[in-house]
C-alpha cells in the first residue's frame, strides 16, 4: 500500500505535460478549467481543493490523490483539514473509501514531511 506520492506527482506532471505536446488543444483546455475551477470565488481555492481530494478519493483515483492532497496544501490546507476531509469522503464513499483515504493519509503524511518539513502524523 505504501506508495512515494511525491514521485507519483512528479511523474504523472511530467506525463501530462508530454501529454500536452501530443494533444495540445485538449490539455489546455484541461488547464483551464482546473484553474478555473479552483481560483477563489465564493469558496476559497483551499476548500475547492479539499472538495477535489474527497472527490478522488470516492472515485479511487490514485494520481488524483496525488494532486490534490499536494495542492490542498499548497493552498494552506492543514493536516487536521485534510484528514476531515478524508472522513467526509468515507461517509460519501463506504469501505472502498476508507482504503482510498488511508492512501490520502499516506499522501499527507509524505508531502508533510518533503515539503513542509513536519513530523509525520502516526
Amino acid at each position: 500500500m505504501i506508495r512515494d506520492y511525491s514521485k507519483n506527482y512528479n511523474d504523472l506532471t511530467r506525463a501530462m505535460k508530454k501529454l500536452g505536446t501530443r494533444i495540445p488543444g485538449t490539455m489546455k483546455g484541461f488547464t483551464d478549467l482546473h484553474r478555473a475551477s479552483t481560483d477563489k470565488g465564493s469558496l476559497s481555492s483551499k476548500t475547492k481543493e479539499l472538495i477535489a481530494l474527497g472527490i478522488a478519493i470516492t472515485v479511487r483515483c490514485d494520481g488524483c490523490i496525488a494532486f490534490h492532497v499536494h495542492d490542498s496544501l499548497t493552498a494552506g490546507a492543514s493536516s487536521e483539514e485534510i484528514l476531515e476531509t478524508i472522513g467526509v469522503a468515507v461517509l460519501m464513499g463506504g469501505g472502498p473509501s476508507v482504503v482510498y483515504g488511508c492512501e490520502a493519509m499516506e499522501a499527507l503524511d509524505q508531502f508533510a514531511v518533503l515539503e513542509k518539513n513536519e513530523t509525520a502524523i502516526v
